[in-house]
Formats: structure tokens, sequence, C-alpha cells
């Protein structure tokens, strides 16, 4: 049976939200904006549709843990797109000790993060984006 039969239209992950190639990473972490939490560094450019990209490094952990970083922050992504802000690219940069991480941790301090994500978007409280002054 299909897995992706299962969830609902919003809990997929389809390739096109996914950033894969090396140009849109260094595009994102060149023009994006920073947002720090304890275990990533998640760099925010709002141009598009709302993307995911994933950077983990062999000095972050072992094979094992940094696909587990991965799949983690993937799935929280999948199912909690409105932490998130609409219309823009994310690149996670984890750092060390995010391996430890269990998915309801991630999803608290990504959560936390949620306030620093709309100001690096540009958006307002009210979830609109502020305009920039000419």
């Amino acid at each position: 049976m299909n897995a992706d039969a299962d969830r609902g239209p919003g809990e997929r992950f389809p390739r096109a939200d996914r950033i894969l190639s090396r140009a849109d990473f260094l595009r994102t972490q060149r023009d994006g904006r920073r947002v720090h939490t304890r275990h990533f560094l998640i760099m925010v450019r709002c141009e598009g549709r709302q993307r995911l990209g994933i950077t983990v490094t062999r000095k972050t952990a072992g094979a094992v843990g940094r696909n587990r970083i991965r799949r983690l922050a993937r799935e929280v992504f999948r199912r909690n797109r409105a932490l998130f802000p609409a219309g823009c690219e994310l690149v996670l940069l984890a750092r060390a000790g995010a391996d430890q991480l269990d998915y309801a941790t991630l999803q608290a301090e990504l959560t936390a993060a949620r306030a620093g994500l709309a100001r690096a978007a540009g958006l307002s409280s009210a979830g609109t984006r502020e305009k920039t002054p000419s």
C-alpha cells in the first residue's frame, strides 16, 4: 500500500517543496535572513513557494545521526507548515546536539522560533507582508 495514500493533501512533502540543488541552497544561504535556535541556524529567503532544505555536516553527527536529523526536520515541516512563513524558502543548518532531539523537542524549538521566522520573512504580527520603505 502506498504510504502517501494515507496522508491528506496538506501532509505530503513532494519534490517541489524541497530545496535540492546546490545553487538554491547557496542562494538561500547568501541572500536569506538568519534566525538562530539552540540546535539550528535557519536561513529564510522569501521568494516563490514554501520550500525546505536541510544541511547537516559530518562535524554535527555521524551518518545515522545526520539522517535522523533530516528525517525529523522534514517530518516537523510536513506536519506543521503553519509554523513556517508561506512563500519562503528555508534552509536549516543543524548544529551540535541536534542528533539528540526527539520529534516533540524539535517541534517545540521550531515553534519557539516562529516569531523570529516571521520577522525574517518581513511579516507583521497579523501575518501579512510589511511594506519596506523605498
